[in-house]
């Protein structure tokens, strides 16, 4: 790697510690160490450019922490009982780890994905469904999941949600509560009114559609998905294995080509009698621009031939073309909200509109539509 590549790098984690996880104070002392050590940065060379990212570092790092490699640098990890916090020490700890585990974490920087399945975006990809429920006058909805990876947000009507307002009221939707049902709390911000009353509509099919499915019943696969959580967030790592339970009931399938596959299920009418839904979220963040434009006309042209509905949650920038951003407290922008968008035909033209603004992981949302 030359000094360019590594300045840009190094910039990188910075940006990462100082906008990103100020929430985890582990991620931000490791993040700058990366950014003070060109050894550690090198490593992200071994990374495909779609996917070198901080968190792809950070996550093989926590997968060798989790598979129980023994050393120091696990006490600071909460999520294997570690209660150290970070120190002086923890650079060199840091360095000594990652040259020990080196084969190992340039494996997982080449072959594999940031794939969080973060149920917690459940919070707002249900009441984007209630509303598609009403735009299309269909009660019956089909699921398509687009980058699934182990398809865990395909079980959103399998969730319990808990939303507080900001006038201090709360209220629940989704399924009932229960001791092993995930329940997902949420912050509903702004002066829109609550979702409409809850069963308003249902998932007459699954599809989950990604380039390298996750088998949760690999203990290796699932360690991953472990390590892409953020070592402090106990709470999202119990919900994840919550939510593992329930996803052998999900049709997920691995392709090239997704579109093909959904474009080939719509022609022959495997969705009848209910409303197809294509959702992705943080999975065009990864598109090269020439497979982002190709992606996007493919879709619109499903939505002019088959009815199909895209909701789509991504950052800003990867919004419709001619879409306005509707307005949000500047406390809560940044490089990760995350913008909920919706297209649909109507008299044979492309209608758009925007429905949220949310966290990334489902924190929060600011309902729009």
């Amino acid at each position: 790697m030359n000094f360019e590549s590594s300045q840009a790098w190094a910039q990188q984690f910075r940006q990462f510690a100082a906008l990103e996880c100020l929430q985890d104070p582990l991620y931000v002392a490791i993040c700058q160490a990366v950014a003070d050590a060109p050894e550690l940065l090198a490593l992200m060379a071994h990374a495909p450019p779609t996917q070198a990212i901080p968190n792809l570092l950070l996550a093989a790092l926590h997968e060798r922490v989790l598979a129980g490699v023994a050393h120091p640098l696990a006490d600071y990890y909460p999520s294997v009982g570690g209660q150290r916090l970070p120190d002086a020490q923890l650079p060199a700890l840091l360095l000594d780890f990652a040259r020990q585990q080196q084969a190992s974490l340039i494996e997982s920087l080449r072959e594999r994905r940031t794939q969080t399945n973060e149920i917690g975006r459940c919070a707002v990809l249900w009441p984007a469904l209630q509303h598609i429920a009403g735009l299309s006058g269909r009660r019956a909805l089909s699921l398509i999941d687009f980058g699934c990876s182990a398809g865990l947000n395909l079980g959103v009507d399998r969730y319990r949600y808990c939303y507080q307002t900001e006038s201090g009221a709360s209220f629940a939707r989704g399924a009932p509560a229960g001791p092993e049902r995930p329940e997902i709390s949420c912050d509903w911000l702004g002066a829109a009114a609550a979702p409409p009353a809850d069963q308003a509509w249902q998932l007459q099919q699954r599809l989950g559609l990604d380039l390298a499915l996750l088998d949760v019943q690999d203990p290796a696969a699932l360690r991953w998905l472990h390590a892409c959580l953020w070592p402090h967030e106990r709470e999202r790592a119990r919900r994840l294995d919550q939510a593992v339970a329930l996803v052998d009931q999900h049709r997920i399938q691995q392709c090239e080509d997704g579109l093909s596959v959904l474009a080939a299920q719509l022609a022959a009418g495997d969705f009848a009698g209910s409303q197809p839904v294509l959702f992705n979220s943080w999975v065009l963040y990864y598109f090269t621009p020439a497979a982002l434009q190709d992606y996007q006309a493919r879709v619109r042209r499903l939505v002019l031939q088959h009815g199909l509905i895209w909701l789509s949650a991504e950052g800003a920038a990867l919004r419709p073309p001619g879409l306005d951003l509707p307005p949000l407290a500047a406390e809560r922008a940044g490089a990760s909200a995350t913008l909920w968008t919706l297209q649909w035909a109507a008299n044979g033209q492309i209608q758009q509109r925007a429905l949220s603004w949310s966290h990334p992981h489902g924190r929060w949302l600011a309902w729009c539509a």
